[in-house]
Parts: C-alpha cells; structure tokens; sequence
C-alpha cells in the first residue's frame, strides 16, 4: 500500500517539500477549516509559485522599507549586548538582575548550518532550564525546530528567552507602532501567533530534555515603538489561547490520511518541468487539480494565504466570500443570488433559512427606507 509520506510526494510532484518557517505555520491558524490549504501544506507544495503559474498570484508581503525599518529598529533594541533590552525586561517582569550573560547564536564559529545551529541552541538553553552555574541568560537568533506534517522546520525567532531563576521568556521584536497605548489589533493578533509557535517549538525541545515544558512562560514580551518615535516599549501578551490554536492545527494536518482518503489517487500538482525546468503542465490542468480539493474561503485569506486570489475567484457569489460574520448570518443559503431573492420576496425561504430571512426582509425594508428617503 502507498504510504502517507508516498502520497504527499505524489502530490506535491517528487520535488523538495517547501520549507515551512514560523510565519507560515502561524498561518496555518488564520482558517483551520481548508482543506485545501491543509493537503497542501501536509505536502509541502510551493503555494507561492503554484499560484502565480495559474496567474493568481499572491499580492501580499512587506515592503523593503518595512523590512529596512524592522532591521533598524532590532539592531537599535539589541545595541550593546541588548542593554536597552534588558532595561526594558527589568520594569516589566519586575526583576532584579544583577548580571546578564548575552549569547548571540546567529552563527556557530562561522557554521552556518542548520543541524550544528539547532545543537548548540539546544544544549544552551537546556543548561541554562538546568540552572547551571554560568548558563545564559539571554539567548539572541537561537534556532528551534517544530514537526509540521512529518517535516522538520527550522524556527528562528529574535530573541528567545529572557531566562530568569529558571523561567524563559519569549521576546518578539516588532517595528509597528504602539500610538497613545493602541497598537493595529491585527498586527498584534500575527505577532502573538508567531510567538506562540516559538513557546511551543520551545516547549517540545526542553520537554524531550526531560524538562517541564512549562519552564517556557505563556506570557511573551512584545518589543514596540512607543508613539511616533523609535524609542522601545514592552508589554506582555497572553498567548495561551494562540498556543492551543496552534497544536489543534498541527495535530490536524498529522492526521492528513483522512483528507487524502477523500481525494483522487492521481491527483497531482506537478508542474512537469522540461530539461530546463520549465513548467510544461497547462494552468487549466492545476486549477482543475486544486477545484478537486475543497477550499473554504473567507476575505481573511487575502493576508496569510498564496491561493487567496484564486479561491476568491471560485468564491464569487458564494456568502463565505462575504465574511464570517455575513456567513453567520446568512445561516442556511450559501449563495448571494438566494439571499437577495429572499430579501425581496421573490423566492420562499427553506426551513433552515427563516431566520436569516427575517434578517434580510429586514434590511431590504430598511434600505428602501433609506432611498425613499433621499429621493423625496
């Protein structure tokens, strides 16, 4: 029998699986509920270049500029063996630390390989989960690892763990700004994801230690701009609720069988490459592919996810492409030509659709309301 690992490489078409890294495994929690993006994902298939050969490609990303600030601003919070840093940490956790031995694990003597990188980060934070004499206390650019879908994916966060009388701290420095004690709810909500896909890949490496995983605090440290300037704030974020949406979502894509069971046993997304490595496979052919495999589309997709232009394509006229809150409310009809011949009496609603038909009649009635209103 063709095995799980067999099957994704079938489907993914015999290439390199695409490497997943923490911002794409937060955002795998942005629509758990697609199992479009979980078979693909499982399969490692390049979302990215898969999208822009059916011509919709992605249309999201930061900009050099965002990028360039982002750099300046870390290097300015890490300056001096990240002084301004600790200061920082010291008010917030309220801490008294008399010394700080800082560990800069970008490299290793020049080694820039990812096993040797993982090995020295592991042995030094569990020395120091050890409480050893001389262990570290912050550790800069440590590489951490995380299954995904039988994979193993290489994490580095910005700083990983302020490590104080054995507990560690999750610090992610981010260039968004923190304006009169508000931040943009969304970019809060990312860096909180990606922060807890870090506690857990740290969690599971002191835990195969023998460690109690909850030596990793739930409590990360989010390193902002206060107001319109570049000087450093703190504040701890909660992400026990982002850390359990985490592992359902993981868990889930181990149990890609079931997903696969469903699908066609040819189906394919190779791009059957010439000699040259050009795609000789028809883009009609893929999208055919990928309408094999269902989507669940919401207008949040268009941040997080390469397909999202197609899926809204396939989308239109559904009411998923509307939003979760107009999909909530227009329980029971699926389709937006059915909502509007409801809200207009033109069509009885089924059973399962009254409520909703309430809603619209209701609406219906207010916006002619509205436009008698204007007209006279």
């Amino acid at each position: 029998m063709t095995s799980t690992s067999q099957r994704l490489a079938a489907i993914r078409g015999g290439v390199e699986p695409a490497r997943h890294n923490a911002r794409t495994i937060a955002a795998l929690t942005g629509n758990p509920g697609c199992a479009r993006r979980a078979v693909l994902d499982c399969a490692g298939v390049d979302k990215q270049r898969l999208a822009a050969y059916v011509d919709y490609a992605a249309r999201f990303g930061q900009s050099q500029f965002a990028i360039t600030r982002g750099n300046v601003f870390e290097a300015q919070v890490k300056a001096n063996g990240c002084a301004e840093l600790l200061g920082l940490l010291r008010d917030l956790l309220d801490l008294s630390v008399p010394e700080v031995s800082y560990d800069d694990l970008e490299s290793v003597a020049g080694r820039e390989s990812q096993d040797v990188r993982y090995s020295r980060a592991k042995a030094l934070l569990t020395r120091a989960a050890a409480q050893a004499d001389g262990a570290g206390t912050l550790f800069d650019h440590p590489l951490l690892r995380l299954e995904v879908a039988g994979q193993q994916a290489y994490l580095e966060p910005d700083l990983i763990a302020f490590q104080h009388d054995g507990l560690f701290h999750v610090v992610e420095i981010k260039s968004f700004a923190v304006i009169d004690g508000q931040a943009d709810s969304g970019k809060v909500a990312a860096a909180a994801t990606q922060a807890a896909v870090y506690v857990l890949a740290m969690r599971e490496m002191l835990g195969e230690a023998g460690y109690d995983p909850e030596v990793v605090s739930h409590d990360v440290v989010l390193v902002c701009p206060r107001d319109f300037s570049n000087q450093p704030m703190a504040v701890r974020v909660d992400v026990r609720k982002q850390l359990a949406v985490v592992r359902r979502q993981l868990t889930r894509m181990t149990r890609v069988d079931a997903l696969l069971a469903e699908l066609p046993a040819d189906l394919t997304f190779d791009l059957a490459p010439d000699d040259k490595g050009v795609p000789t496979r028809s883009p009609a052919s893929l999208i055919a592919a990928l309408e094999k495999v269902e989507a669940r589309y919401s207008p949040e997709c268009l941040a997080s996810c390469e397909l999202a232009y197609l899926c809204r394509h396939e989308a239109r006229g559904c009411t998923a492409a509307l939003g979760k809150v107009a999909l909530e409310e227009m329980g029971g009809i699926d389709r937006v030509e059915t909502a509007l011949a409801i809200a207009r009496d033109q069509q009885a609603p089924a059973e399962d659709q009254q409520e909703a038909a309430e809603l619209l009649r209701a609406a219906a009635r207010l916006r002619a309301e509205l436009i008698s209103g204007v007209a006279g």
